[in-house]
């Protein structure tokens, strides 16, 4: 593009789901029951775990984790698209762009690394039931955890300063609901070759390395529950593993949608819809497959609800 096209830019459009004015008041009360279920689902999950001592394990360290984790991903989109829904306004600032893009990447690569984390661990309970307690030792955890953390925040702050050199044309309309650093470089007029290296690179790894590990743990789980004499055990070895496996196959089904329809030359909004999967559905159904798959979330759900009723 020529020059004279670059500008600097004050705000992004938000083209958003649909532009049918009488879809909004329903997109409106369809994403905020769909936050309002998402959050304090995710909330309760924390309770329980932070008010039951039997639940006091790597398992439950690293799901209350991940609920924090998914009520901030939610958190840094669906808000921000009522508001704009609300008032008719589809601007975002360049500065709340970026900073909505910084904590989206944060929190999207915690939510895939702590799947692995759980997996992980998941490996060790069935595998290693002997060594678990010594294996999956708080220091060990307090360590992964951490260490997500410090991948997250370093990549995501990588990717936001290399935005920073970018030049934009005057056409800054995003056709999504949400800034997405692919769809933000591509409204660059500059050369944006090492910001798309970068981008497939460490997303490729943060993608791959993590799956591998995921599918090399549940191999390993797969070979020692065929190794259980008997059908009780194999079902309820297999049971301690099935909400996350649940939760896996959503988080990297949605994804894979979304990479698809990213694929397209020219970008359209059938991306957007297959990001809801991810940033609002998947988050909002954690909760339901951890609580009504498991027994032990089930019952201090229970007995959650029993003192609270006692108590009034």
């Amino acid at each position: 593009m020529e020059t004279e096209n670059q500008t600097v830019i004050s705000k992004f459009i938000l083209l958003g789901l649909s532009d049918d004015a009488d879809l909004q008041p329903l997109l409106i009360g369809l994403f905020l029951s769909m936050y309002l279920v998402c959050v304090t689902g995710n909330l309760l999950i924390i309770l329980v775990i932070i008010s039951e001592s039997n639940l006091h394990t790597p398992m439950y360290f690293f799901l209350s984790n991940l609920s924090f984790t998914d009520i901030c991903f939610t958190s840094t989109i669906v808000p921000k698209m009522l508001v704009n829904i609300q008032k008719q306004n589809k601007g975002i600032t360049y500065e709340g762009c970026l900073t909505q893009m910084y904590f989206f990447m944060i929190f999207a690569g915690l939510d895939n690394l702590l799947l692995t984390v759980m997996a992980y661990d998941r490996f060790v309970a069935i595998c290693h039931p002997l060594h678990y307690t010594v294996i999956m030792n708080p220091h060990l955890c307090g360590l992964l955890l951490l260490l997500s953390w410090l991948i997250c925040l370093t990549y995501s702050l990588l990717q936001s300063l290399m935005v920073l050199r970018v030049s934009f044309c005057k056409e800054t309309e995003i056709p999504h609901f949400f800034c997405e650093l692919a769809q933000i470089l591509k409204l660059a007029c500059s050369d944006t070759l090492v910001n798309d290296i970068v981008l497939y690179f460490v997303t490729g790894l943060l993608g791959v390395i993590p799956l591998t590990g995921i599918l090399f743990s549940y191999s390993r789980i797969i070979f020692s529950i065929m190794g259980i004499s008997s059908s009780w055990g194999k079902y309820k070895a297999f049971s301690t593993c099935g909400s996350h496996l649940s939760v896996v196959t959503l988080f990297y089904g949605a994804g894979l949608g979304v990479y698809l329809t990213s694929g397209i030359a020219h970008p359209s909004r059938k991306g957007s819809i297959a990001s809801v999967m991810y940033t609002v559905v998947t988050p909002m159904l954690n909760p339901f497959i951890y609580s009504l798959r498991n027994r032990d979330m089930k019952g201090a759900l229970r007995r959650l609800f029993t003192r609270r009723t006692y108590s009034q």
